[in-house]
């Protein structure tokens, strides 16, 4: 046999690993000839071999064959189809066969060689068989533009395609909506003496209109009728798509209603399927549903892409209740949901932080014999990863894995995402490794998410490494990147370096937008240098970003600690003069501003001016002018306050709840705060820490002299534990604990639960608060006593009573501990075995550590460790930051040479 080494040279064997290693084991049993010289090639026993298998029955079946072919490369598979030339027909079978068993062939890269070698050997007419087979097989448009791309060098060699596989490919283009690359080839077809058919007419014009290409299409409708071919309802349909593409849907219904004329081209399930996406996709929601009723009463059943179109209508305007039901609808009609339809409800469950029913949907969705792709996890590890769950998200991973669902760059970035939400950046960055082993490298996206990750920690000279990396390896940052970097430089009141971030960012082209002029005054303004605000204010009304109320926003904050209160108000006044609607925000800074300067009279006039003009004042609002109130002494207008927050339908929430407690324990009025907490419970607001802190250190104190409360605004809290946040009532209650005698815990207990309040949540609060103040064995006392009523501490305080005994190296404790608890059923968190495994690795315990890293695996429940283990290790390992600038050096000498292939 012999092959035209010639014709390998011009199919361009230089690019990829498969052409290479191909080449290389070409000439590795070959003899050294120059170009275009004709090489002899010999037979092995394994092409013998494998020959004479495949003329027996059932060939596809053998498990031995199978061994053999895995491990086959392009060049040997050719010449055994090469020994098929008196049987084409075995010939593609086996191509057909070998592209699925081989491991150099599971891709497109190695199939196109193996159809490249097959050209070389002139068996043209399998290599056309194989060729219709190839197109098929393509998944998208980049696979097919890269076979086309091969097809048109074969051309060079003398290949020709034949129609059947024109017309193939016409079809796939179709698929994908490649309408321009469709007329191309109709082009070329006319070229080498192909008439065009009807189907391929059909073809091209929906490939053209899934583009929106309307006046391209009309040209081939025109061609058709020249032609004496009628039009049917696939091209009408395609018309219509088209129109809806460009979002005229004037036009869609006038073809719609051309068609219903017409005899044999009534509408049908996919014609109205197309209408209401187009009207979906215009907002005409309602609309969509009675063209939905419509297509029912012409006596066409609405299809699972109907549903779907709907079901993801509805997500998209939050109606997630209705788009449940319109799934029960489905059912209920034996339309059968698909991928699609479960991927939209379950990203919009995520989306909603509805996780628990996302993970149901999936559930529902392998019951019903489904398997999930790609988009399918990345929504639901997306889901945890906003949940704060990344342990969960992990697990994911390692299940899509193990179903042999390839994880893509979008899964990584929304894991590294996740991390980042949880401040832990550095395990971030360590998932590029994960990422490179997998075959894929970060994109902008990804480099994105780690600097912002390491910004929200503080952490700007990593965010700087990472950027520099990103500019060495030519991904050119984008203004995401610039102003997150700005925004992280403001936070730290490092302006002038925020400044010089912002001149680079311009000197790019990329101009700044409202986030990053507002992340640049509240950096002035929180500094208090108003003036430099204000001059990237008039940048902002200059370059017409001011769109939204958050720069005013921030002047009114810094003003209003400043307790400037007619520059605030005039501050108001230009924001009204500028065209923008004050928000509750802004009217609640506002107040909170009066309420700071001691106008408590002025901030209730403006509270019900915003209900003049329509602003409606939220809990926050109330919370603030009932906190100016309980620190003038006027804790009676502030309880008068919560009902004229009931007539607007709103409920108080803990930290309004808090400051009225607070104010009761301060003026050692404690019956009156129970009186608070028993309200609290019966209008269904559970008691936080933060209330049962309060209590317990009124409670434990009375009669002695607690800090007086400085004049603080819950804007100063944030939202969170208000108590634990003025630094003398966290004094007030550590002392407390260290103060309080067993007796009056349980006190205090049997106190709270008379009031409705939680016993469980009292005794974790308890158990925590001594673990912190060290007396651990008041802790044994309680923890024995809530197993006496049955109760145990919850995950979150024995992974504290674990890491307390860590801290003290009290190893053996832990581990004693972690035994009890599981005894119970209750599983210490991940973090928790993470910090005992690394303390008995640091003390030289290794059989104790890899002991507890089983229990991990046996009592977390994890599924199938070989699976999972890498994940979990992931977790456990600890940080070691010295390591990530190899990491990124690592990371950039894989993005200059070619992607690894797995």
């Amino acid at each position: 046999m012999f092959i035209d080494l010639n014709k390998l040279l011009k199919l361009g064997f230089k690019g990829s690993h498969f052409q290479q290693h191909t080449i290389r084991l070409f000439l590795s049993t070959c003899p050294r000839f120059p170009p275009g010289q004709t090489v002899p090639v010999s037979f092995d026993d394994t092409i013998h071999h494998v020959s004479s298998l495949i003329n027996q029955p059932k060939w596809e079946e053998s498990k031995h064959l199978k061994l053999i072919v895995s491990h086959i490369p392009p060049l040997v598979a050719s010449r055994i189809i090469a020994q098929q030339k008196d049987n084409i027909e075995l010939g593609f079978r086996f191509f057909r066969w070998v592209c699925k068993q081989s491991s150099y062939c599971y891709h497109l890269e190695g199939r196109i060689n193996l159809l490249q070698l097959m050209v070389c050997c002139n068996l043209f007419v399998a290599a056309q068989k194989a060729v219709i087979f190839l197109i098929k097989e393509c998944s998208g448009d980049d696979e097919i533009e890269k076979l086309m791309g091969a097809l048109d060098d074969m051309r060079e060699t003398g290949f020709r395609l034949n129609y059947p596989c024109y017309s193939t490919l016409l079809m796939c283009l179709a698929k994908f909506g490649m309408g321009p690359l469709a007329f191309r080839v109709s082009r070329r077809m006319a070229r080498d003496g192909f008439v065009l058919g009807l189907i391929d007419y059909r073809s091209i014009i929906n490939a053209l209109c899934k583009n929106g290409l309307i006046q391209p299409a009309e040209m081939f409708l025109s061609r058709i009728l020249r032609s004496g071919f009628t039009l049917d309802v696939h091209i009408y349909t395609s018309l219509v798509l088209g129109s809806c593409r460009l979002g005229d849907l004037s036009e869609a219904f006038r073809v719609f209603d051309i068609m219903s004329k017409e005899d044999g081209c009534n509408p049908n399930s996919v014609t109205f399927s197309v209408l209401i996406h187009g009207l979906c996709e215009a907002f005409q929601i309602e609309e969509a549903f009675r063209m939905k009723q419509e297509m029912i009463d012409k006596g066409c059943l609405p299809s699972t892409r109907t549903y779907t179109i709907l079901i993801k209508a509805l997500c998209g305007i939050g109606s997630m209740d209705e788009a449940l039901g319109l799934l029960n609808e489905m059912v209920i009609k034996a339309c059968k949901p698909n991928n699609h339809t479960y991927t939209v409800l379950i990203a919009m469950l995520c989306a909603e932080g509805r996780i628990e029913e996302a993970n149901g949907m999936f559930r529902a969705m392998l019951k019903d014999g489904l398997l999930p792709g790609t988009v399918t996890y990345n929504a639901l590890i997306n889901g945890y990863c906003k949940e704060g769950k990344v342990e969960s998200a992990f697990e994911l991973l390692s299940v899509m894995e193990r179903r042999n669902c390839k994880p893509n760059i979008r899964t990584y970035n929304e894991l590294m995402e996740g991390l980042c939400r949880v401040n832990m950046p550095y395990k971030a960055l360590l998932l590029l490794r994960r990422l490179l082993d997998n075959g894929l490298l970060p994109d902008r996206v990804s480099y994105n998410i780690l600097i912002d990750g390491f910004c929200r920690e503080g952490q700007l000279r990593m965010a700087f490494n990472i950027l520099n990396s990103m500019e060495r390896l030519d991904l050119e940052p984008d203004g995401v990147t610039y102003t997150t970097l700005i925004d992280g430089l403001c936070k730290q009141g490092r302006l002038d370096q925020a400044n010089g971030i912002l001149g680079l960012m311009m000197k790019r082209g990329i101009s700044p937008d409202e986030v990053t002029w507002t992340a640049l005054i509240d950096g002035y303004c929180k500094i208090g240098k108003v003036a430099n605000a204000f001059m990237f204010f008039q940048k902002m009304v200059d370059h017409s970003c001011l769109r939204s109320p958050h720069a005013f926003n921030s002047f009114l904050d810094v003003l209003s600690k400043q307790l400037r209160v007619n520059e605030s108000n005039a501050m108001l006044g230009k924001m009204v003069k500028s065209g923008l609607v004050p928000s509750v925000v802004t009217y609640t800074t506002l107040i909170d501003g009066l309420c700071r300067a001691g106008c408590t009279r002025h901030s209730l006039i403006v509270l019900e001016l915003m209900k003049q003009v329509g602003s409606l004042p939220n809990v926050y609002t109330y919370t603030v002018v009932i906190h100016s109130l309980c620190q003038q002494g006027r804790v009676e207008e502030a309880e008068a306050l919560l009902f004229k927050m009931s007539l607007l339908g709103l409920s108080p929430n803990y930290i309004t709840y808090s400051i009225l407690v607070n104010s009761h324990v301060k003026a050692g009025k404690l019956d009156s705060a129970f009186k608070i907490l028993s309200t609290m419970v019966r209008n269904g607001c559970q008691p936080n820490s933060c209330i049962y802190h309060s209590l317990l250190t009124g409670f434990v104190m009375q009669g002695r002299e607690l800090n007086p409360e400085p004049m603080r605004s819950p804007s100063d809290i944030g939202g969170a534990d208000l108590t634990m946040r003025e630094n003398g009532e966290a004094y007030d209650f550590n002392h407390a604990l260290r103060e309080m005698d067993i007796g009056s815990a349980f006190e205090l207990l049997d106190k709270i639960k008379k009031c409705g309040g939680s016993s469980m949540d009292v005794y974790n609060i308890l158990v925590m608060g001594l673990c912190k103040v060290g007396r651990m064995s008041e802790v044994g006392h309680l923890v024995k006593d809530m197993a006496s009523h049955g109760l145990f501490p919850d995950k979150t305080v024995c992974s504290v009573i674990i890491e307390h005994f860590g801290k003290e190296h009290k190893f053996d404790y832990c581990l004693e501990f972690i035994k009890l608890i599981v005894n119970e059923r209750i599983i210490p968190s991940i973090t928790s075995y993470c910090s005992v495994i690394l303390g008995l690795r640091k003390e030289g315990k290794v059989e104790e550590a890899q002991r507890l890293v089983s229990d991990l695996f046996k009592f977390t429940d994890i599924g199938k460790k070989a699976a999972v283990s890498p994940y979990i290790e992931f977790l456990v390992k600890e940080d070691q930051p010295h390591e990530f600038i190899e990491l990124i050096k690592e990371v950039e000498q894989t993005y200059r040479c070619d992607r690894p292939i797995i």
